[in-house]
């Protein structure tokens, strides 16, 4: 086992103070400081042949799972877990949890008159002065590390949400209606902001399409599950809210369907990789929360099942690693490097989406006719070290104060990351490339549009036309045309030309001809 001290390389690069600040009520320190130089702030060489005491000592520490931390009351200490563990323990525990603690979502009262404002430093002006009247007016339940954040939802609305409403409208009529009902599921629905914005959009434009509209939220805090059934229940009554980790979702849903995911994947937890330098192995890391109370990352071989599925899908998809050199002089750098001195022999790390994976892995078993709509942020700076690396960042007197590791006090900071969408992309659709079956082992309902008998049977492939950037068919299930062409795959779009195509731009148009909602969330992207 491989030992990296990130803790103590230093919590801040800026403001290092924050370290006693944010530990002072558990008597943990930043630094572990010996007489002997156990810690070496800038080590990136490790021990691949084996460890010294301390690595034996975390090496009989017991491997936990976030889900087995979720009853305690505070950070256990002695024990050992996996990154994406380390993460969701960190965001979501019930107890000390950062989104079940010290998080709050910014929402304007009322919409923001984009056609009255003059020109971008206005803009920011007024989005200043209802950030500070919202964050006034909220009871500090905890002041410590709380943080108040915007998504696009809220600072667009209602126009950002109608977009998406005109996105999946402009689908359904094309596919499904008047043959199927609507059915939209939205995990992790924050306010209930996107899902007010769409239903009221369907009723005002589309009211054919409103009165066969099925909406299901699914979302793992309790209290943000409340805050949605007061919003949307008196408009909107037939809205199903599911208050469930969605992953623990077990009901098969047979019918088309659109599953939307918006600003929500960052903070899916991460695993960590890293590969040794000379056979290109790849490593696990792992988080130790130790006894004397620090917090350090260790590496081990890789053999977590759900990190190595998903560098087999990654394989699948002929995609390499971004941090492995692949050149033919490649093993002869590797040697003559090896006699260099500090020359370290593990890459540097790289974060892999494992748990975006399990929820498309999810979506392809139990709802095997979704559209998936996802959207969030492809590139983040101020991130820690690392490919994909993730921000890790607090607040402190009202400023967001990025720290420089991943080894933080859980529960006192956000983590969130940037998302790979092109190689998500690929790797969706080799998920979804199976033939999904539900759990009883029967294939999924068939659409009233198909034909009586199964267009497979007549053999798919013979419509050579319509194979390039389809799936696979389904038995029984055939497109408006009749024919058995399979679904469309998935396409990546940037923020803005997702809302110029489907939004209305003029009205979030500023009198100087600038448009914020265009202009903002240029590092985001939209998979649909």
């Amino acid at each position: 086992m491989l030992r990296h001290n990130s803790l103590v390389a230093g919590i801040l690069r800026k403001h290092r103070s924050w370290c006693h600040y944010a530990f002072h009520q558990s008597n943990r320190r930043c630094f572990s400081v010996r007489r002997t130089d156990e810690f070496n702030f800038n080590r990136d060489v490790y021990d691949l042949e084996g460890g010294d005491a301390q690595d034996d000592e975390i090496g009989r520490y017991p491997c936990v799972t976030a889900e087995q931390l979720a009853r305690y009351k505070a950070p256990p200490k002695g024990v050992k877990m996996l990154v994406r563990d380390f993460v969701q323990d960190s965001l979501y525990n019930p107890n000390y949890g950062y989104f079940s603690q010290r998080a709050d979502i910014f929402s304007p009262v009322d919409p923001i008159k984009f056609n009255e404002i003059s020109e971008a430093a206005e803009f920011d002006a007024v989005v200043g002065r209802l950030y500070q009247e919202y964050d006034s007016n909220i009871d500090p339940r905890n002041v410590t590390g709380r943080q108040v954040w915007h998504t696009p939802v809220e600072l667009f609305k209602p126009h950002y949400g109608e977009a998406i409403a005109q996105c999946l409208v402009s689908e359904y009529l094309l596919k499904y209606f008047p043959y199927e009902d609507l059915h939209i599921y939205e995990v992790g629905a924050g306010n209930g902001t996107l899902a007010r914005n769409i239903l009221d959009f369907f009723q005002r434009n589309y009211p054919e399409v409103y009165e066969r509209t099925q909406y299901h939220i699914i979302e793992i805090s309790p209290r943000l599950a409340e805050r949605q059934r007061k919003l949307l229940l008196p408009q909107h009554p037939f809205v199903k809210i599911h208050n469930m980790d969605v992953f623990s979702w077990s009901v098969p849903v047979g019918s088309p369907c659109y599953f939307l995911a918006v600003e929500v994947v960052d903070n899916f937890p991460h695993d960590a990789i890293r590969y040794s330098v000379r056979r290109q192995q790849p490593y696990q890391g792992l988080v130790a929360l130790t006894e004397r109370g620090t917090i350090e990352e260790v590496w081990e071989p890789a053999k977590d099942p759900l990190i190595l599925r998903y560098l087999t899908y990654r394989n699948a998809a002929k995609i390499k690693s971004p941090i492995v050199s692949y050149s033919r002089l490649a093993p002869y750098l590797h040697h003559v490097r090896r006699f260099l001195p500090f020359a370290p022999n593990l890459t540097s790390p790289e974060y892999i989406p494992t748990k975006l994976m399990t929820l498309l892995e999810l979506l392809s078993r139990h709802f095997p006719l979704h559209r998936l709509l996802l959207t969030d942020f492809f590139h983040l700076p101020d991130s820690v070290e690392g490919h994909n690396a993730p921000v890790v960042q607090t607040r402190l007197k009202n400023e967001m104060v990025p720290c420089s590791t991943l080894a933080v006090q859980p529960g006192y900071f956000d983590i969130f990351f940037p998302t790979p969408f092109e190689t998500v992309r690929e790797i969706y659709e080799i998920i979804m490339s199976r033939l999904p079956l539900s759990p009883s082992g029967q294939a999924p309902r068939p659409s009233p549009m198909s034909t009586s008998a199964s267009p497979l049977r007549m053999g798919a492939d013979f419509f050579t036309a319509n194979k390039h950037g389809r799936r696979k068919p389904l038995d029984g299930v055939t497109s408006t045309s009749g024919l058995p062409v399979g679904q469309r795959q998935s396409s990546v779009y940037l923020h803005r030309e997702f809302m110029e195509k489907y939004g209305d731009i003029h009205a979030t148009q500023l009198k100087s001809g600038e448009n914020p909602m265009l202009d903002f969330y240029q590092n985001v992207k939209v998979l649909f």
